[in-house]
């Protein structure tokens, strides 16, 4: 298993997928917390870099997200790490204390109890307030 090579140029050196994608969890850079996990390819992790708040390849939409581009909720990128495996992690600093597109802090709400999952996180604003739909 290839892990980071650190010799190489930075952006050669992750460990992308056979689509040009890695993983990217965002961690709030105070209290720690993860908030998101989102892929990034190439050209959104220069952005991020570039541009100092979190750029993301949305999938679904095929072309870049800019955190908070509806929301208003934007992560400022405070760090960039890679771990062992070339993986990536931003430290960041979330706008507006919501991450989630369901209004929560953090996409990472559910916790499996018993064989159920359960949503334990409070919504902190109504999507439809949010984004307006």
């Amino acid at each position: 298993m290839r892990g980071l090579n650190p010799v190489q140029p930075w952006l050669d050196a992750l460990k992308w997928d056979a689509q040009g994608m890695i993983p990217a969890i965002a961690q709030d850079a105070t209290g720690g917390g993860v908030l998101m996990f989102a892929f990034m390819n190439r050209q959104s992790l220069q952005a991020t870099v570039d541009g100092g708040t979190a750029v993301y390849w949305s999938r679904s939409r095929q072309r870049l997200w800019r955190k908070g581009e509806q929301s208003g909720h934007v992560q400022r990128a405070r760090s960039i790490r890679a771990d062992c495996d070339g993986d990536v992690l931003l430290s960041i600093d979330q706008e507006g204390g919501i991450a989630c597109h369901t209004g929560r802090e953090s996409c990472f709400f559910y916790q499996l109890q018993g064989d159920v999952w359960v949503a334990v996180d409070p919504v902190l604003k109504d999507p439809k307030d949010i984004y307006g739909k």
